[in-house]
């Protein structure tokens, strides 16, 4: 049986294609939607962008008739623009029909009681949701870039196991062995990290990471430092050897603060940009702006300048791995060594040569993340760091964002690899603050 959606326009802003995304369903868009949508499409950010296309789209449909009436979409389904003087159903006095949130519970509600359909609202807006509920209104939230049902679901990286002393010791002796059947359990992911136990004294142990080209368990390699910075657990360990692999060009390393992930980007990212043999010849660094509404732009100065309280966090790690040396921090800034960059104008350049540090990346969309994806030139590896439970972007949460669903779409790739980080280690009192409070 067919199904009404009614658009809220966050949905719209959120993704400009999801009139795509509802099969052969009939797709209602409320009037005072494209008033909401005529407010924000001269934002230069990602929700202006949705703003934009959205209506352009709305525009070239209107070739296939009329949107009044409804059109006919090319999977089936229609797609009409609904005034709310249509709507004449009694609605709760306490909810004040002004506001645009209580006008589209209203036509809802209306429509859900005269319609033999199923009718349902689509939404981004957690308390509308909530209202809905009350209202007795059948409401979802926009589901398409779920990729997984919890954050605690997301892929880790890392796998342990308990194993025999013999295959820990035939680990050791050659280095790389392959894959013992019947040992490991579910299936392995590409440059996936297991943690062996010996199952009987508990004390031998080995980390392996699983290469998938040619099916085999590789002993990671020690790395002792990187840009003067030792790793001090396992999951730091794992960061650096598939940050310090030339045949993986993807890395994520995902943490609560104080983990060290972006500390473990940036030093790799110095010592293979700056060291005697160093790969790459430059570092671009840059971090989404959660501002108000406000692009850089308002800020006073260069790019620098205006990314200065957005970048603060990186700037810090940078300053501490060259020893608190600012002013060879800011010869490398300078010369263009190191390149702070907007996300908004990562859009449309084709970057070589570079490594690339894109911090708190869980504030990105999935559409924003393949536009700097896609940016990736010869010879150039990207690292996407941030905290999946840490989301200052209002129409993201732990499921939906970027970097979750990079994690979960890259995992069976061998151009990249994940890590999961666990141990706080910024301090004893900030790993007992993240912990206790």
């Amino acid at each position: 049986m067919k199904k009404t959606f009614i658009l809220d326009t966050n949905v719209l802003l959120y993704d400009a294609d999801c009139l795509l995304s509802f099969d052969d369903n009939n797709i209602i868009i409320p009037l005072i939607v494209l008033e909401e949508l005529d407010g924000h499409k001269r934002r230069p950010d990602e929700v202006g962008k949705n703003a934009r296309r959205s209506v352009r789209m709305l525009d070239n449909l209107r070739e296939k008739g009329s949107l009044d009436k409804g059109i006919t979409l090319d999977n089936g389904g229609t797609l009409t623009i609904l005034s709310s003087d249509k709507i004449t159903c009694p609605f709760p006095a306490d909810l004040d029909l002004t506001t645009v949130d209580n006008m589209i519970l209203a036509m809802t509600k209306c429509l859900q009681e005269t319609s033999k359909e199923k009718v349902i609202l689509v939404t981004k807006d957690i308390n509308v949701r909530v209202k809905c509920d009350a209202l007795g209104i059948n409401c979802e939230d926009f589901n398409k870039h779920k990729i997984i049902e919890k954050s605690e679901g997301l892929y880790t990286g890392v796998r342990r196991f308990d194993a025999p002393q013999s295959l820990i010791d035939s680990v050791y002796a050659n280095k790389e062995i392959p894959v013992p059947p019947d040992v490991i359990e579910g299936e392995l992911y590409a440059n996936e990290f297991i943690v062996m136990k010996d199952k009987v004294s508990g004390k031998g142990s080995a980390i392996v990471r699983y290469m998938k080209k040619t099916k085999t368990l590789r002993l990671i390699p020690e790395i002792k430092n990187s840009w003067g910075l030792i790793p001090r657990n396992k999951e730091q360990k794992f960061s650096f050897d598939i940050l310090f692999d030339d045949d993986i060009k993807l890395v994520t390393l995902v943490g609560k603060a104080g983990t060290g992930k972006t500390l473990l980007a940036a030093s790799a990212a110095l010592e293979q940009a700056f060291s005697k043999n160093g790969k790459y010849k430059k570092v671009v660094i840059s971090r989404p702006v959660q501002a108000v509404g406000k692009d850089i732009g308002y800020l006073p100065g260069d790019i620098y300048d205006k990314m200065a309280p957005w970048i603060a966090p990186i700037r810090d790690n940078l300053r501490y791995l060259f020893g608190d040396d600012k002013d060879t921090l800011d010869m490398y800034v300078e010369s263009g060594k190191i390149e702070i960059e907007a996300i908004t104008y990562i859009r449309g350049r084709s970057i070589s040569d570079a490594i690339i540090i894109i911090d708190e990346a869980q504030n990105l969309t999935t559409h924003e993340l393949k536009t700097i994806i896609t940016r990736v030139g010869e010879n150039t590896k990207i690292i996407l760091t941030g905290d999946v439970d840490q989301i200052d972007n209002t129409y993201l949460d732990a499921t939906s964002n970027g970097l979750s669903y990079t994690v979960e779409k890259f995992k069976d790739y061998d151009i990249a690899a994940h890590v999961t980080l666990l141990k706080g280690e910024r301090s004893e009192l900030a790993s007992l603050g993240a912990e206790i409070l």
